[in-house]
């Protein structure tokens, strides 16, 4: 378990590491996760139990992760209640563009020709 746990702030740590050389405007766990992916992809044998267990352990108990979170939201609520309109509004066009964008890929995945195989 501490290899895998290891294996994965590694890669958090290098996607930091990318963001703060580059100046990137993506979270560093993101492009770290990004980093992940690409290992898993090119490793023939994808994860191993290790990961795998060690993944599903940190899965199941997301939700205490949030804790700090909602203490923070609670902290700045008088904050959130004078931006309440800027949020909404940008929760909904944010939902709406989301929800084009999937519609469009859809759309153009079930159109796109059957010969053609990448």
């Amino acid at each position: 378990m501490i290899a895998a746990l290891a294996l994965l702030l590694a890669f958090q740590l290098a996607g930091e590491a990318l963001r703060v050389a580059l100046h990137l405007p993506v979270p560093g766990p993101v492009i770290g996760m990004a980093l992940l992916l690409v290992y898993l992809i090119l490793r023939p044998e994808g994860p191993s139990a290790e990961l795998r267990t060690t993944a599903g352990g940190l899965l199941q108990n997301l939700s205490l992760l949030f804790v700090p979170a909602g203490t923070g939201v609670m902290l700045h609520v008088g904050r959130l209640a004078d931006e309440a309109w800027p949020i909404a509004i940008a929760l909904v066009a944010s939902t709406v563009l989301g929800l084009i964008a999937a519609g469009l890929t859809l759309h153009w995945l079930a159109h796109r020709p059957q010969g053609r195989h990448r």
